[in-house]
């Protein structure tokens, strides 16, 4: 079970480095945007700064150039890269030509637990929902990662869940089968407080 940080902010990046619990970084285009990079620079520098896994999400418009781009950027560190790639037909179809190369795929960006389903067909090593999008959207983004895990059952995918916004929701995910969380430092950072607990360390 593993806890990543969801930021291209490398300040925010050695914090979680320094923790010493945070499993990796996720990145995807408006984080690295956001932290005034652009994606092959991102990982480069990230994975100088922490241990792990790192995710990087092709762009390229084309379904060539986007195999293309995920064999550059996985060749920088073949044992820690997840080329992370959102769920369509055609990208599934793509998962499946870079998994058959050995190539580590995060199917990003499911809604579904039939995209779910494709991922473990095409032997996708990750999938990403997108859990608070879900709810807000769809109605249920907790049921959808239980959902998931149903369908995964017997593969080797993996569920890392995304999109989440609070304590409760991060460990609702887990408890409704999600293997690993991504999430931003600040919300890391709350999962180790409570007020209670600065209250018993007062009056005890």
């Amino acid at each position: 079970m593993a806890l990543f940080l969801d930021s291209a902010n490398l300040q925010d990046v050695r914090r979680a480095a320094e923790l010493g619990f945070v499993a990796g970084v996720t990145t995807n285009p408006t984080l690295v945007a956001r932290a005034g990079l652009n994606g092959k620079q991102a990982v480069r520098e990230i994975l100088k700064i922490i241990d792990g896994s790192v995710f990087y999400q092709v762009t390229e418009n084309s379904i060539d150039g986007r195999a293309a781009e995920a064999r550059e950027v996985f060749d920088t560190a073949p044992e820690r890269i997840h080329i992370k790639i959102p769920a369509t037909l055609e990208n599934f179809a793509l998962a499946k030509r870079l998994t058959d190369e050995g190539i580590h795929c995060a199917m990003t960006a499911v809604y579904t637990a039939a995209q779910a389903y494709l991922a473990g067909q095409v032997g996708a090593t990750y999938i990403a929902p997108y859990v608070h999008r879900i709810t807000t959207h769809l109605g249920d983004g907790v049921g959808t990662i239980r959902d998931c895990a149903a369908v995964l059952q017997g593969t080797s995918t993996r569920i890392v869940a995304a999109s989440l916004k609070s304590p409760d929701e991060v460990i609702a995910v887990i408890i409704a089968g999600a293997q690993d969380v991504t999430i931003p430092l600040d919300l890391i950072l709350q999962l180790a407080e409570h007020d209670l607990s600065q209250q018993a360390i007062r009056d005890f």
